[in-house]
């Protein structure tokens, strides 16, 4: 057998961390590499439309061209890290958001045809840091679903 450093070696084959070395991103991280994919993307970005009158079902296969789902899933660091689909079920898993969260952040009726990307961003840090004063909305407003 033949001995040779790490470099040498990835050069040859193709050699990356193991399972152990490999950490995932927080709620947080996740949260807040997504706004900062937002903010970089170029195109508009739409909002789902009256996702609460939708069943549970139907939620979960949610999906759309130009979502901030489908932003987010084209980010290689985001799949990476266990994206597995633009699907507002996934997302909502991937991205630990109550049924509240992903209501407030991504359907239509609270943006009336304005959300955009630095918008949606600016709204995603809130969430990310657990602000007190989200939580008192949420609170004022029977939980952020729209009543």
């Amino acid at each position: 057998m033949k001995h040779a450093a790490m470099d040498e070696l990835r050069l040859k084959a193709d050699v990356g961390p193991s399972e152990a070395e490999v950490r995932k991103m927080s709620r947080r991280e996740r949260l807040e590499r997504w706004a900062t994919v937002l903010e970089q993307y170029p195109g508009r970005v739409r909002p789902f439309i009256r996702i609460e009158g939708l069943s549970h079902e139907e939620r979960k296969s949610l999906r759309g061209d130009d979502t901030p789902l489908a932003v987010a899933f084209k980010d290689p660091v985001l799949r990476a890290d266990g994206l597995a689909s633009d699907r507002l079920g996934d997302a909502v898993g991937y991205f630990e958001l109550s049924d509240q969260d992903a209501h407030r952040l991504l359907c239509d009726c609270h943006y009336r045809g304005t959300m955009t990307g630095a918008g949606l961003a600016a709204r995603l840090r809130v969430v990310a840091k657990g602000s007190i004063f989200q939580r008192v909305w949420d609170w004022a407003t029977g939980g952020g679903d729209g009543r």
